[in-house]
């Protein structure tokens, strides 16, 4: 199909694309915080991740984010696509991945701090708003599962909220 055959439509709601890693040890969870002269999400924590560049596929972006920020090559497994709106014309699909690390450490990062942090003590950090909720969904799915769907939006206090396509 010619790229004139694509249909894009300047006046049609555009997506930014994103991944979201989240590396696992036993019971706890890779997380990134933010360091705090970072312009968004300064000292929350956070998955692994960024955008996806100009000639990647999104598990190219994952893996190069990944060795990026953590030094780390980890099988990364599709889990889920977050779907963000942002504004009414523009807003951010986050492919997110899951991997399992068992030994060693990730060197240090210019983004923040890499922590494993125990899943069962979560609520005792300044997370980055969807993250606990996101993890929630990612540990309660078995082997097998398909990748799930999620939409998330800003309410009319601004708070972000998370819904899964169950």
């Amino acid at each position: 199909m010619p790229r004139n055959e694509q249909g894009i439509n300047r006046e049609r709601y555009f997506c930014i694309p994103r991944t979201l890693i989240f590396l696992t040890r036993g019971d706890s969870v890779l997380l990134l915080k933010g360091a705090p002269t970072k312009r968004i999400w300064a000292n929350k924590y956070n998955g692994v991740g960024g955008h996806v560049e100009r000639g990647e596929d999104v598990l190219s972006s994952a893996k190069r984010e990944l060795a990026e920020e953590t030094g780390l090559s980890v099988d990364l497994s599709l889990v889920g696509t977050l779907q963000v709106d942002v504004e009414p014309q523009m807003g951010i699909c986050v492919y997110l991945f899951t991997g399992e690390f068992l030994e060693g450490e990730p060197r240090p990062s210019e983004e923040g701090t890499l922590e494993w942090l125990p899943f069962d003590e979560l609520d005792q950090y300044p997370l980055v708003e969807d993250v606990a909720v996101l993890l929630a969904k990612i540990r309660s799915m078995k082997g097998g599962d398909p990748p799930f769907s999620a939409r998330s939006f800003y309410d009319d206090k601004e708070r972000l909220r998370v819904r899964f396509d169950d």
